[in-house]
């Protein structure tokens, strides 16, 4: 198994095929997607066809992925991904930070762990500038992961949802973290 980056309890790996069912897991989870679709199901067909070939797909500016299977070091339990996506796919300037993560991984801080990782192999080897983190303003756990990882609020913003799910009418949060402040704080 090829890593990407390991952490005291965490090991990032590139996904595989074999991950579909883990997927569909994850994504069947209504507490899970309740920020994301409303706690809508998934098929299976859609993490083949669509959610897979996503999460597999390599970034030319960076030469690799930009999401990542996370597992539990010591037992290798699948926990959930994380992503590290540009947002050019040519640049690596600005990169958007993500994750999701099965509620066992819940409140234990690997959402933390994983994010604060990421960030610091893009500024010191991925030459990342501006790292940047979206969710709903009502999804306060997310909030208070990426705030713990060291990105600051930037703006609220109205999002363009296909479909309104509650909490959606009160809008996003934007958050951000430069290179120049990531150092400073070091």
């Amino acid at each position: 198994m090829h890593v990407f980056l390991e952490t005291e309890r965490l090991v990032l790996r590139p996904f595989t095929d074999d991950d579909a069912d883990h997927l569909f897991a994850l994504d069947n989870d209504p507490e899970i997607m309740r920020f994301i679709n409303g706690g809508k199901p998934t098929s299976r067909e859609t993490v083949q066809a669509q959610t897979l070939p996503r999460l597999l797909h390599d970034y030319p500016c960076f030469g690799t992925r930009g999401y990542w299977a996370a597992e539990e070091k010591t037992t290798g339990t699948f926990l959930g991904w994380f992503e590290f996506r540009p947002l050019d796919e040519h640049s690596a300037a600005v990169v958007e930070l993500g994750y999701r993560l099965a509620r066992a991984a819940w409140g234990r801080g690997y959402a933390t762990e994983g994010s604060r990782a990421l960030i610091s192999k893009g500024f010191t080897d991925l030459a990342v500038e501006r790292v940047t983190a979206n969710t709903m303003v009502v999804n306060t756990r997310s909030r208070r992961v990426v705030e713990k990882a060291g990105l600051k609020f930037l703006r609220n913003f109205s999002g363009d949802w296909p479909e309104a799910i509650a909490g959606s009418e009160h809008g996003e949060v934007e958050y951000d973290l430069t290179r120049t402040d990531w150092e400073q704080r070091r």
